[in-house]
């Protein structure tokens, strides 16, 4: 059977973390035939990740709220392997605050890291983007009922817009043939969760869940290669929920 990525390159921000999805979205690429650039804020480990991932990709340090870095780190692509057919924007942060405990820089982190970042990043790519493309953005249940479960206001207001931004985007690429579209991840068991969660907590959580279990980061990596790949081509601006049913409306 053939694979859905042969010969795709790919750029994947925020893909270090070991049990986190950008992790385990680089390593779905790298199965169905992509090359993938991880991009982290540390090289070592962006490295480090690839070399795990396989022998053909590539780790980039790269701090997605700082524009030229952005630039840099896609022409590193480029001049290495020439073009790029898919950006996923997954650098993300969150905070645990209430509204009237947030500070300024606690938004302007939130806010640069998931929004100005997805900007950025997608700013950098869109015009190698010459063939066409696709670009997955990452957003949150949060961003759709309101806060989630860790995430403070700034941190939905954040995830909310990227949804705007991306419907925005697609609207605007898609006479380029670059088809851009969002993934909004409920309840998923990553690093950000891992020892956060009482036994209590957790089971009142699953109980919202109609599947009755917590996603993994294969969960969402599996709708990201689907954006990603042809099967795809005819969806663009759209949000696809990857919850177990947590938001059915």
């Amino acid at each position: 059977m053939a694979l859905l990525l042969d010969g795709k390159t790919a750029i994947i921000t925020g893909g270090a973390s070991p049990r986190g999805i950008g992790r385990a979205i680089a390593q779905s690429y790298a199965d169905q035939g992509a090359r993938v650039a991880i991009l982290d804020l540390d090289a070592e480990t962006a490295s480090r990740t690839a070399t795990e991932i396989g022998a053909q990709h590539t780790g980039i340090a790269c701090d997605v709220t700082d524009r030229n870095a952005c630039e840099e780190a896609v022409s590193q692509v480029i001049a290495a392997w020439g073009w790029l057919d898919i950006l996923v924007n997954n650098a993300g942060i969150t905070q645990p605050l209430k509204s009237l405990d947030i500070a300024p820089d606690h938004y302007d982190a939130v806010l640069d890291v998931n929004l100005r970042g997805t900007l950025y990043m997608s700013q950098a790519a869109v015009p190698h983007m010459t063939q066409g493309g696709a670009i997955v953005n990452m957003s949150s249940v949060s961003a759709q009922r309101g806060g989630g479960i860790f995430g403070g206001p700034h941190y939905s207001a954040a995830k909310a817009g990227i949804l705007g931004l991306t419907k925005a985007m697609a609207r605007e690429f898609a006479p380029q043939g670059i088809r851009i579209n969002a993934i909004c991840p409920g309840f998923i068991a990553t690093d950000i969760t891992a020892g956060k969660l009482t036994d209590e907590m957790k089971a009142d959580i699953l109980r919202g869940i109609p599947m009755g279990r917590a996603g993994t980061a294969v969960d969402v990596a599996g709708c990201a290669v689907f954006l990603g790949s042809d099967l795809s081509a005819y969806c663009t601006g759209t949000e696809i929920d990857v919850n177990g049913g947590s938001l059915i409306h």
